[in-house]
């Protein structure tokens, strides 16, 4: 199936660098994505030739593969220069794989998130949606292999598709190939609530891969060991593990944290926070995973123990919706709400507001509370990497103090110089919120120096170069 003039390096992803809408007369405007995945890609540099295959999330995406021969190579103009193969697979078969597999079984599974007395039930309705996840591992895979010219490079990307790589060394034995893993990987004992066919399937697929990595050590290791559990000892020998940690992009976010919208933003932002106080700043999705809940309970236990933080700090707290297609997150990013709300209610003043919530998503805005941050709580139940940890050192104008989740990614590399929590701890976490807010000025400015050395170690650009470099025959790691 090799393609005569295919490209020479190929990356995967179930969300691609492009999506549209349709505009009032018909014609379609498309909108470029950002992220680690597009700044690597466009370091390759514009002579290699280099296609991008992902799935077409809606409706005017699926038209504007309609209106593009084989969805392949889309307006170079609308993508940036990047040439692109958006698949348009059914509806149905996608939100089973997305929805149905990938974020409320994998996603469950690798955070830890299951409420296990009730949940996981693996019934006869997971098995049908297990077989669209299969379908749409399948049209990857077959795109990949259209697309590819003889030996090419394959980069695939994360727990949407975990059987591709398998899929595709049976269609392709020529190709290199390479699957990065995003989010953390469960140990044995909880990846084994998964059913064991299943188990071995996800496993078999990614070992396909010609080199499997991940964001840290922990989850790499966690990979060989239910490799190990599930399938046996050893690791297949054409399989290589390896560990890529993604930094901040520096120049791209100091550059764009100081331009006029984001100063509008931290205007506006000093009026809702007020005149010399301090500020504790999160930004997230309102993902199970992240934790805002027990954030805001322990910015509460704060303000309860130690009253003497009454209208001298704010919580400056954005909670972006996430995937509220699903009833379970539209009913926590409720809760989210409700607790803010709670807190405002049961402590704010005349001039003070406790909370600062906003939930609609905004990177302007999000860059001004990176600016205006004297603490970062970053408190996640589990977390590939988390780069909101390493950008907000980054961004920050005075630096802060990151208060950060030891079940964090980001805390194999930053933990020397953060102030280490246990997210289940509320009390702690208080605990951690008043030593962070105490900080003496030289000590902070010093830790704040070290975390933005190691947080943009790594950039995307980088950490996209290495993988490739890595699938080179004569590359040894």
């Amino acid at each position: 199936m090799a393609s005569t003039h295919g490209a020479e390096v190929l990356v995967a992803s179930n969300r691609g660098p492009v999506s549209y809408e349709v505009r009032e007369d018909g014609s379609l405007h498309a909108k470029r994505g950002g992220g680690g995945l597009v700044s690597g890609l466009s370091a390759i540099g514009p002579h290699t030739d280099a296609v991008w295959v992902c799935a077409a999330l809606s409706d005017a995406d699926r038209e504007a593969v309609r209106r593009s021969p084989g969805g392949r190579c889309l307006s170079l103009d609308a993508t940036g220069g990047q040439q692109v193969r958006m698949l348009d697979i059914d509806a149905t078969v996608h939100s089973d794989a997305y929805n149905g597999i990938a974020n409320s079984v994998l996603w469950f599974v690798h955070h830890m998130l299951y409420q296990t007395p009730l949940e996981p039930v693996f019934d006869a309705e997971f098995r049908r949606q297990w077989a669209s996840y299969q379908a749409y591992n399948r049209a990857f895979a077959e795109a990949l292999a259209e697309e590819a010219a003889e030996d090419a490079a394959v980069m695939i990307q994360d727990y949407h598709l975990a059987l591709a790589p398998r899929m595709l060394r049976q269609l392709r034995p020529d190709l290199r190939i390479g699957h990065f893993s995003h989010t953390p990987w469960a140990p044995p004992d909880y990846f084994r609530l998964l059913p064991d066919d299943i188990a071995a399937e996800l496993l078999g697929g990614i070992l396909g891969a010609d080199r499997a990595a991940f964001l840290t050590r922990r989850w790499a290791d966690a990979f060989t060991d239910c490799c190990h559990a599930v399938l046996g000892p050893g690791i297949p020998s054409g399989t290589r593990i390896g560990v890529h940690g993604l930094g901040a992009d520096a120049d791209f976010l100091r550059g764009r944290s100081h331009e006029p919208d984001v100063d509008e933003r931290m205007a506006a932002l000093r009026a809702e926070i007020g005149a010399g106080r301090k500020t504790v700043v999160r930004v997230d999705r309102t993902e199970l995973s992240k934790n805002i809940v027990r954030g805001l309970l322990a910015y509460r236990q704060l303000l309860e123990d130690r009253p003497e933080w009454r209208e001298r700090v704010v919580h400056v707290a954005f909670a972006y919706p996430s995937r509220q297609d699903l009833a379970v997150y539209r009913e926590y990013t409720t809760e989210v709400q409700q607790v803010a709300d709670e807190i405002n209610s049961r402590y704010g003043t005349v001039g003070w507001t406790p909370v600062v919530l906003h939930v609609k998503d905004d990177f302007a805005r999000s860059l001004a509370a990176y600016r205006l941050a004297d603490v970062a709580l970053v408190n996640p139940i589990r977390d590939g990497m988390n780069l909101v940890a390493k950008e907000i050192p980054v961004v920050s104008d005075e630096g802060c103090v990151l208060v950060l989740s030891r079940e964090a990614g980001a805390h194999e590399e930053l933990g020397e110089d953060a102030i280490t929590v246990n997210p289940y701890d509320v009390v702690g976490t208080a605990n951690a919120l008043h030593q962070a807010l105490t900080m003496p000025q030289d000590e902070r400015a010093e830790r704040t120096k070290r975390l933005v050395a190691a947080a943009t170690a790594l950039p995307p650009a980088q950490w996209f170069l290495d993988q490739l470099h890595a699938l080179d025959p004569h590359y040894s790691s």
